[in-house]
């Protein structure tokens, strides 16, 4: 999955905060942020996440290809 850079201003208190949330949970801040966005966004309803290709839908079957 291809990423955008974006610039964000954040208020120091809130980034000390996620960055405490992010070392328990062995993130990244920014991984940490976007989880966070991601499962407000599908509580909200707002966010459909896409199902994971299975490999067995990659890899051609034995005799056909």
């Amino acid at each position: 999955m291809k990423r955008k850079t974006f610039p964000l201003r954040i208020n120091p208190e809130i980034l000390e905060a996620v960055q405490k949330w992010a070392n328990d949970d062995l993130r990244s801040v920014n991984a940490q942020i976007e989880f966070v966005l991601r499962e407000s966004l599908i509580k909200a309803g707002r966010f459909k996440p896409q199902a994971p290709q299975s490999e067995a839908a990659t890899i051609p079957e034995a005799g056909k290809g």
